[in-house]
Formats: C-alpha cells, sequence, structure tokens
C-alpha cells in the first residue's frame, strides 16, 4: 500500500519533483561557483582587487547580492507554475476523509428502513466484488437519493462511507458552478482525478456530490449571458467522467437531490450512469417511534411522556423536524429551570416549530373577541365536519404572522385524499366566516387566508380532479393555458377552452363553496351555545390545550364521529 501511495505521488506531482531537483541543481553548482570566486578574489594580489573595485565600485556588490535573492524566489515562483498556482481557480481542495473517520453505523440510521435496505445492499456490492463478478455482474457506477429534505440524505450517504470503509469525497452541487464558462467543468475532472487516486490505493472511493439538481438540471439552451453554458459544460462533463470510469476503478458516486426527478437530466439518470434510485421518504409513525426512543437518549424526560404520543404528534414530520422539536424541548426545560423535559416543553416547542415564537401584541377586547369567536369557528366545525383532524389547540395569541389559530391534527396517515376530506377542509375554512356572521353580525378581514385556502381547494376539485357536480372529467387548467408545441406562434399561450365551458366550471365551484357554507351554518347554528362557551373559554385562558378542548365537549355530551 505505502508503494503504491509513493508511485500516485511521484505521477500526481512529477513536475514539482523535477523543477525541485533542476533549483537544487542550480543552487548547488551556484554555492560552488560562488566559493571558487571567493576563493580566488582572496588569493589575489592587491592590486588586482583595486583595479576590479576601481572598475565596477558598488555595482558588484549589488550584482552579488541581487543574484542571491533573486535565485531561491525564483525557485520558488517555478515550484508554483509547476504545481498549478496560475489555476487555483480550478482547484477543488477537497481532502478525502475515511470512512471509519465519519463513524456514523447503521445503528444510527433511524426512521427510514426501506432505503436503509437499499443502502445496504449497495454497501455488500461494493465490499464484496468477488461475488459479483462470479455471476458476471458489474458494480453499480452511481445512486441518486431523492426525498424531502431532512429526511436523512447525507447521513445515509455518509453511513455508506463509513459501512464500506472507504474514502469519502463530499461536495455541493453549487462548489462546482462559477462565473467563468469551464472552470466547473474543470473541478469535475479533478474530482474525479482524485477519486481514481484514492480508489488506486485505498482498493474503492465514494464521491458524494449533495443538491445535485445545481449541477444536474435539464440542460437548455444559452440566452446570450453565458450561465447556462457553464451548467451545461459542468453537466456534460459530469456525465463524461461517469462513462469513463472503468470496473476496476471502483470508484462510486452518490447524488442527493430534494428536487422533483423530472428536473434532473435524462442523461444523467440512465442505467450506467445512476443505476439505482433510492427514495428517502418521511418517516411513518413506526419510525418516528423509533426516531423519539433515539434522540430521547441523549436528553432527560419525565417518566409520563409517552412515545406513541410523541409520534402520533408529528404525522408529516422528517427525521430532521424531530431532532430539532427534541433540541427545542431541551432549551425551553432549561429556560423555564426544569430538570427535564415533560409533554408541557415539548407541546410549546411544537408550537414554536410550527407557527413560530409568541408575539407580545397587545390587542383591544373587541379585537380579542372578534379573534376568538373567529378561532372557535374553526375548531367547532373541524370538531364535527372534519374526522380526518383532532382539534389539538386553539389560541389567541400571535405567533408567527397569525394573530390566533386553531392547530389540526391528522389522527393517521393520509396518502390519498378524498372529495369528502376536500370538503371538509374546505368547512374548516369556511367556519371562521359563519361564526362571526352569527356573533359579530359581521365579518372581518381576518377571513382572508380562509377564503383562499377554501377557494383553492373548490377550485382545483372542479378543474383539476373532476370532483365537480356537472360531471366534467378532466385537468382544464392545463387547457386554458397550454404552450404551442410548433408553429408560428409556438410559446405563446392558448386556451382551448370556450367560454360556455368555463363558466360551468366555475357555477360548480361556486355550488362546492355554497354548499359547504349551508352546513356550517346549520352546524353552528345547532351548536351556538358550545360556540359562545368556546369563545369565552378562550377569551379568559388565551390558549387551549387538547384535553382542554376535549373536556369542553364532554361538558355538552358530544364526541368526536368516526372515521
Amino acid at each position: 500500500m505505502n508503494t503504491r501511495k509513493i508511485k500516485i505521488f511521484i505521477q500526481f506531482h512529477w513536475m514539482a519533483i523535477l523543477a525541485s531537483v533542476a533549483v537544487l541543481g542550480i543552487g548547488i553548482s551556484f554555492i560552488f561557483f560562488l566559493r571558487s570566486a571567493i576563493n580566488a578574489w582572496l588569493t589575489s594580489e592587491s592590486y588586482f582587487k583595486k583595479s576590479i573595485l576601481a572598475q565596477n565600485g558598488i555595482f558588484f556588490y549589488i550584482f552579488l547580492i541581487l543574484n542571491l535573492i533573486s535565485l531561491p524566489l525564483s525557485g520558488i515562483l517555478w515550484i508554483w507554475v509547476m504545481r498549478g498556482g496560475h489555476m487555483k481557480m480550478t482547484q477543488i481542495n477537497k481532502k478525502s476523509i475515511e470512512g471509519k473517520e465519519i463513524n456514523i453505523r447503521w445503528t444510527d440510521v433511524i426512521g427510514m428502513d426501506e432505503a436503509k435496505e437499499e443502502a445496504a445492499e449497495v454497501v455488500s456490492l461494493i465490499t464484496d466484488r468477488a461475488q459479483l463478478k462470479r455471476i458476471g455482474g458489474k458494480i453499480l457506477r452511481g445512486i441518486m437519493m431523492i426525498g424531502p429534505p431532512g429526511c436523512g440524505k447525507t447521513y445515509l450517504a455518509k453511513a455508506i462511507a463509513t459501512e464500506s470503509n472507504l474514502p469519502f469525497l463530499a461536495m455541493s452541487g453549487s462548489e462546482f458552478i462559477e462565473m467563468f464558462v469551464g472552470v466547473g467543468a474543470s473541478r469535475i475532472r479533478k474530482l474525479f482525478k482524485q477519486a481514481r487516486q484514492l480508489a488506486y490505493i485505498e482498493g474503492g472511493c465514494i464521491i458524494f456530490i449533495d443538491e445535485l439538481d445545481a449541477v444536474g438540471a435539464q440542460r437548455a439552451v444559452d440566452k446570450g449571458f453565458g450561465g447556462q453554458t457553464e451548467s451545461n459544460t459542468t453537466l456534460n462533463q459530469l456525465l463524461v467522467e461517469m462513462d469513463g470510469l472503468k470496473e476496476h476503478d471502483n470508484v462510486i458516486v452518490i447524488g442527493a437531490t430534494n428536487a422533483p426527478e423530472g428536473f434532473i437530466d435524462q442523461a444523467l439518470l440512465r442505467p450506467g450512469r445512476f443505476d439505482r434510485k433510492i427514495y428517502v421518504d418521511m418517516p411513518n409513525l413506526e419510525e418516528r417511534e423509533k426516531l423519539f426512543a433515539y434522540y430521547l437518549k441523549t436528553v432527560k424526560y419525565d417518566a409520563t411522556l409517552e412515545i406513541p404520543r410523541l409520534a402520533r404528534l408529528t404525522v408529516g414530520n422528517s427525521p430532521a423536524d424531530v431532532a430539532n422539536l427534541i433540541r427545542e424541548a431541551a432549551l425551553i426545560a432549561v429556560r423555564n429551570r426544569k430538570e427535564t423535559i415533560s409533554m408541557k416543553e415539548v407541546s410549546e416547542a411544537y408550537d414554536r416549530v410550527e407557527m413560530g415564537i409568541k408575539h407580545k401584541v397587545v390587542f383591544t377586547q373587541s379585537d380579542r373577541e372578534k379573534i376568538a369567536y373567529h378561532e372557535a369557528g374553526h375548531a367547532i366545525t373541524m370538531y364535527f365536519l372534519a374526522p380526518h383532524h383532532d382539534v389539538f389547540k386553539a389560541t389567541i395569541l400571535a405567533r408567527g404572522g397569525a394573530l390566533g389559530f386553531v392547530m389540526p391534527h391528522p389522527r393517521e396517515e393520509i396518502h390519498v385524499r378524498s372529495k369528502e376530506q376536500y370538503m371538509a377542509d374546505i368547512k374548516v375554512n369556511l367556519g371562521s366566516y359563519v361564526a362571526e356572521k352569527l356573533k359579530l353580525k359581521t365579518s372581518t378581514s381576518g377571513v382572508s387566508q380562509d377564503f383562499r385556502n377554501a377557494m383553492w381547494y373548490a377550485h382545483h376539485m372542479v378543474w383539476a380532479w373532476g370532483m365537480g357536480s356537472s360531471g366534467l372529467i378532466g385537468d382544464y387548467g392545463l387547457l386554458s393555458n397550454m404552450n404551442m408545441g410548433s408553429g408560428v406562434f409556438r410559446g405563446d399561450s392558448v386556451s382551448y377552452i370556450s367560454e360556455e365551458l368555463k363558466e360551468r366550471l366555475n357555477n360548480d365551484v361556486q355550488k362546492i363553496l355554497n354548499d359547504c357554507l349551508k352546513e356550517v351554518e346549520e352546524l353552528l347554528t345547532k351548536e351556538s351555545s358550545l360556540l359562545e362557551r368556546f369563545a369565552q373559554e378562550l377569551l379568559s385562558k388565551d390558549e387551549l390545550n387538547y384535553d382542554e378542548i376535549e373536556a369542553i365537549f364532554k361538558d355538552f355530551g358530544k364526541t368526536r364521529p368516526a372515521l
């Protein structure tokens, strides 16, 4: 192994070594020449010395000093040029990290069981190439990790490096892109050259390119400013380098992106480049329980803290969100001078992460009443007409950009939503408007965002998902703004929907909104006393948690509808 390292060092630095030997030889020759000159000077007759000094004077000494100074400087300059010092802009300056130094084991990878199984297979292929060769298989060239932010793509890549115990070269896609055309391509070449050398020494190497979409986005025609040309050139060089990897190189390229798969250039995704795709999705209920158990090991928490309840609370949260939630809860516990984390700290941390910190906004009593009835309308409508949600919390304290809010909590993980669930979401958004009209005999500007949400749902139900009462099927939003694909008008937007058809679609949208509005009005009129009680509780306490909300409904003999 040491012989290979020496060979690689000589191969990579041969110019610098040659320049150093040349400068050293010149230096030694100059020293011998200087020594002979001094001896000759010392043994010369006095009249000869006086003659030389009379003819040259001080210039002789200046010339001698300048030569003594310029020789080492010229040697240093020569070595700098030979090593590419004038091309520092294209250097990558990345040192490899040994897999054992990263020290992220499979046991540390939590909340992505399926992706972890795929990655474990990749490790076995890297480390046991002999078995693969016996059946005539070929090693993977590249692995593409696709998934939302915070789900552990980078963490998983580091675990692959640790388990395979190979050198790990990590870069971000943005590090390749510069304003000068050709710089990114040069960095790609040098990165792969370094990886091949490390693979030759250590038996393999892993290249990890995070945010691959920065360099791997679909190629397009340059508009004349050079930026697209640089991006295209860098991507082309990446394609060439991946094609140039040989079987004996044992270099694996891992890319990670949270961009949609269609955003990546198809040339990168074809077999022979990124052969394997690993989808790293949000954790499910069981995986979130494992995440909480893992992160709670690092803190002191109250024995009453229930991990299954925490897992149900964080539907749709990523591993990074779970870690951040525990971090925030620990900070709140320290601020409150408590020795352990309880559900109270976790709940406050959840509110802080999801809705932002509390703002010290001073409301008039009139404004507080408006906000209280507004949120009470949301809460009661959600409780009765949106059974797929729990009313987790209600508050009239300002957080983030909201003056108050009702926090829903999914009762189960939903991946495919039905028409009834969208209708329920519309009703919840209209609940604030109906409550204001019933109790305040007016409406406020606070319903603006609620109307926007309700109309978005209703519009997409009719225009895109075929849920309108007219029975019209198709994605009409696509037809209303379609680009011409060819001809003189290429690129112009043309509507293929008649005004009559638009009117029918819009009437269906209004019918959905009006039907939902009518149902909410009937509910809140019937539950007027419950609406009043809920609003008064908010006015007295400012904030109601899940248990307090359930207690209010139980006082009125109400239970949640079944799913």
